[in-house]
């Protein structure tokens, strides 16, 4: 099987899935009175309740998850924004009923997800605790393709004896049937968690970049970012001077204008069908609401950065230029591809002896210029462990 990086094959393969589903059923209706001006981003978003309301026209769909009242909060700061000059296409569907319990809740949003994906909708869950993103991952199971996911948090959940917000990530990596090729853990802080965890990520050869690394530059944070199908926010990641509305809070983290920028990389990135926004409490947050504002503001960056994706994957077309690099006394030579339009980087790895035995990894112009001083790209290492 081929694995194309930066493809649309993942929503052709949830085609076949498509089914009538009545989402009225799942969702309590919101209030629609917000008294916004002409330009506000919330003018342009459609509702459930809407006359005309058609999920088939749309591009992307807000789901709140209301469980301490913040996906209101976060509406109500996003909704006041300014909106662009793009052709908007955006639906709020509302809050989402909860189950009795976690496990029910996040069976619901795997069947919203999965249907809104079949649509060609991106799912935006906003609110709630992060392990209601394995919902949201269990909404590719059936899609029959190997998926990547990008999670941005100060902390590594993987603890087997915590509450379940802080075992996500070892309940994600465990899930049977496995369908996971990578996963990429973003803006940890290494004194916040336990070495033996990211030795662990690296022997599976999953990628990690901590807080530092990003805070150097952030960039290197793109291609990750790129690989990923989906993407899960905690907002512990951010710090708290920007965002005290996590009990989680660090002194150090991203700033909210760098989580504004990682959310762009995700909104760009062609590959993404489905993101989430997490661990939000209201009543740590300031007086002003910093803290849903911050979370307002990367919802209006993604959704931003989608409707600037430009990139196809076709890395035979003219929109992309095919460099070789040779390695001096040997035979060897790795193929990267730079688009054109984007200025985003590639690099082939094959991994068989068929045409069909290839995978686009996402990289940067520094692994290229890497490779032409005789240095193999770690990331296209880590590839060849998972392919081969």
């Amino acid at each position: 099987m081929a694995f194309l990086f930066g493809s649309h094959n993942l929503l052709s393969l949830f085609e076949h899935l498509s089914y009538p589903m009545n989402l009225k059923l799942f969702f309590t209706p919101l209030s629609t009175d917000y008294d916004l001006p002409a330009n506000a981003f919330g003018q342009s978003i459609k509702h459930l309740q809407d006359k005309d309301f058609d999920i088939s026209k749309m591009d992307v769909a807000i789901i709140g998850i209301n469980s301490r009242g913040e996906a209101d909060l976060i509406r109500a700061k996003l909704f006041a924004l300014k909106r662009s000059t793009a052709a908007y296409r955006m639906a709020d569907l509302g809050n989402i009923q909860t189950g009795s319990d976690g496990e029910q809740t996040q069976a619901r949003i795997r069947e919203i997800c999965e249907f809104l994906i079949t649509q060609r909708v991106i799912p935006i869950l906003v609110g709630g605790n992060q392990d209601l993103a394995l919902g949201q991952f269990k909404a590719y199971e059936t899609a029959n393709k190997l998926i990547s996911v990008a999670n941005v948090d100060a902390f590594m959940d993987m603890e087997e004896e915590a509450e379940s917000s802080a075992n996500f990530l070892n309940t994600l990596l465990l899930h049977q049937p496995n369908f996971l090729l990578n996963y990429s853990h973003l803006a940890h802080q290494t004194y916040l968690i336990d070495a033996a965890m990211l030795k662990a990520l690296d022997k599976l050869y999953f990628e990690s970049l901590r807080l530092g690394e990003i805070r150097y530059d952030i960039k290197q944070a793109e291609p990750l970012i790129r690989m990923a199908d989906m993407l899960t926010f905690d907002i512990s990641a951010i710090r708290s001077s920007d965002a005290p509305g996590n009990p989680k809070a660090q002194p150090f983290g991203l700033t909210g204008e760098e989580a504004c920028q990682l959310s762009w990389y995700a909104g760009i990135n062609e590959k993404m069908t489905s993101v989430g926004f997490h661990e939000y409490y209201p009543s740590l947050d300031d007086d002003a609401l910093k803290t849903a504002s911050v979370m307002a503001t990367m919802i209006w960056y993604f959704i931003e950065g989608y409707y600037n994706r430009r990139d196809t994957g076709q890395f035979n077309s003219d929109n992309y230029s095919k460099y070789t690099v040779s390695f001096e006394g040997t035979e060897e030579t790795m193929t990267f591809y730079k688009s054109n339009l984007s200025e985003k980087w590639w690099m082939l790895v094959n991994y068989g002896e068929q045409m069909m035995d290839r995978a686009y990894i996402p990289c940067s112009y520094e692994d290229y210029k890497g490779a032409t001083h005789g240095d193999f790209p770690e990331r296209w290492i880590k590839a060849q462990g998972k392919l081969i």
